[in-house]
């Protein structure tokens, strides 16, 4: 009679820990948190840009320093980065507003294909494709955003010894 007892007891609450436990970790009401879609720039943040395609001077590594939307320092990674800054073309590396900007730019006057895919926790761009006609040849802009870092410290950078 006993272990009928411990059955009768246990068996339901066995039971009711199995149908909640699947629920663990979700909020109330059951949906799942939805991916952000739309990204609010920090004041400041850092990021390595990656830009290889297309016939265009921004091509190459490039480490990004942004601060109140004002790209402050950019370093050249690779040698066709270093050449392209030393064009010292105003406002030649963007911020990552600038970059979606561009990709909405593109949409609205009616490029052939404009990409953007975003970090699934805060939506910063991570990869932008743009190629206004695919009849044209080196017209593309091809983006990739790595290294996404909020509220850097570092200052300018130190000149080059000699």
């Amino acid at each position: 009679m006993e272990d009928s007892v411990r059955v009768k007891t246990v068996l339901p609450i066995m039971l009711l820990l199995a149908l909640t436990g699947g629920c663990a970790g979700q909020q109330a009401g059951g949906a799942p948190e939805p991916a952000a879609t739309t990204w609010t720039p920090p004041a400041k943040y850092g990021f390595v840009l990656d830009s290889r395609c297309g016939e265009r001077a921004l091509i190459g590594r490039f480490r990004v320093t942004v601060q109140d939307d004002k790209v402050v320092r950019t370093e050249g990674l690779d040698d066709s980065a270093r050449r392209a800054l030393m064009l010292r073309l105003a406002d030649l590396v963007p911020t990552l507003r600038q970059l979606e900007a561009e990709a909405e730019t593109a949409r609205r006057d009616g490029a052939d294909v404009v990409e953007v895919e975003r970090d699934s926790t805060d939506a910063h761009p991570t990869r932008i494709k743009i190629d206004t006609s695919r009849d044209a040849v080196d017209d593309e802009a091809c983006y990739t955003i790595e290294e996404y870092t909020i509220g850097l410290t570092g200052g300018p950078s130190p000149s080059p010894s000699r």
